[in-house]
Parts: C-alpha cells; sequence; structure tokens
C-alpha cells in the first residue's frame, strides 16, 4: 500500500507551487537519489519534491526526515494506479529514474512526455536491455575486455534503455579494473554529472 510521509513542520507548502518540481524513483539504496537532492537543496528554483521507491529496505526514507522531500513507498502492483495518480497530482517537471528497475508502464510515456529520463552505467547501446543494471553491467565490461565504459543519460522509452540519448561521459576501463574498481568509477561519474545534466534540462 501506499505510504506516504507528512511534511517536515517547518515546511511551507506554497512555496513548492512557484518552484519547478523534480520527482525520483529508485529500486536500491538511493545514492544517486541523495546526490541530486544535496545538489538541489539550495536551488530556489528546482526543487527535488518526491521520492518514490518500491524497495522496503531503502534507507533513503530516515535519511529524509529533516528535509522538504517526501517519500512515497509502494507496491509494483500500484504503478498504474496509486502512483501514476499522485504524480499526476504533483505535475512535475521532470521524472528522474535513479536506479529504478521496473519498466515505466506506457501512460506514464505519454502523459509525462519526455518529462522522464534515466541514467545508465554503460555507454548505451552496449550494455543495455532488460536485466542489465549495476553490478551485472561491469562484470560483462571486465569479461569482454573492454578498453572503455562510461555513463549514459536518456529519455525513456516503451523498450529498455532504448529512448533518445542526452549525455554520455566516457572513462578508460584499466587492465586491472575489477567490477568493483570499475563501479567505483562509474558512480563518480554519476554523481559529478547528473545533477549538472538535470539542471540543464530545466534553466
Amino acid at each position: 500500500m501506499l505510504n506516504k510521509k507528512v511534511f517536515h513542520k517547518s515546511y511551507e507548502p506554497l512555496k513548492l507551487f512557484m518552484n519547478k518540481k523534480i520527482v525520483i524513483f529508485i529500486s536500491g539504496k538511493g545514492s544517486n537519489a541523495k546526490n541530486l537532492i544535496n545538489y538541489f537543496s539550495d536551488n530556489k528554483e528546482l526543487v527535488i519534491s518526491h521520492v518514490f521507491s518500491n524497495n522496503k529496505h531503502s534507507d533513503l526514507n530516515s535519511y529524509l526526515l529533516n528535509t522538504k522531500v517526501q517519500f512515497f513507498l509502494f507496491e509494483e502492483k500500484e504503478i498504474s494506479g496509486k502512483v501514476f495518480d499522485e504524480l499526476k497530482k504533483i505535475n512535475p517537471k521532470l521524472i528522474i529514474l535513479a536506479g529504478f528497475l521496473k519498466k515505466i508502464p506506457p501512460s506514464y510515456l505519454s502523459f509525462f512526455k519526455n518529462k522522464i529520463i534515466n541514467i545508465h552505467p554503460s555507454l548505451l547501446p552496449k550494455y543495455g536491455g532488460k536485466g542489465m543494471y549495476g553490478s551485472n553491467i561491469h562484470k560483462k565490461v571486465i569479461q569482454n575486455k573492454e578498453s572503455e565504459s562510461g555513463i549514459t543519460i536518456h529519455y525513456v522509452s516503451k523498450e529498455y534503455d532504448a529512448g533518445k540519448i542526452i549525455f554520455q561521459k566516457k572513462i578508460k576501463v584499466d587492465k586491472n579494473d575489477t567490477p568493483k574498481k570499475l563501479e567505483e568509477k562509474i558512480h563518480k561519474l554519476e554523481y559529478e554529472y547528473f545533477p549538472k545534466i538535470v539542471e540543464s534540462l530545466l534553466t
């Protein structure tokens, strides 16, 4: 069942409607979400207003308790109903998938046309598609002895990782890199560039 966190009592709801709202979806720990929230914390124009998660074990909710960001925990079956209805009420300028592993329903793509983006830890179209996420990708990159990897930020489409590419950043894969080392290097790219690209899309 969809769980909604109440506003922090110091929050002033009316201010939210004067700003461009950003919503984030996560399935994992939420490290990219946390980085985005920190980046935009003092921004008067762009506001991370909500985080939606289908991971009941995420510790991001506790992190958000002292922020202005609302946290919604939902079950997969609710994404086309309660979650979609809530999103329409929020009416965000941008929906960000930051490690969200479920497929976005077609209704989202129609209603929020060109407003949903995703970050992927490879240089698409390489290592994209269903099941290709996180360590699965980095293991394949090392196994195939690729000379480079990187990140791709793209619009979300009906197929996994197939939407129009917005931005890519390459990084060299060293001979002594392990999947874990490569993952750490990729995370650094994500933390540096993802907030900047989001900002550029909305300003």
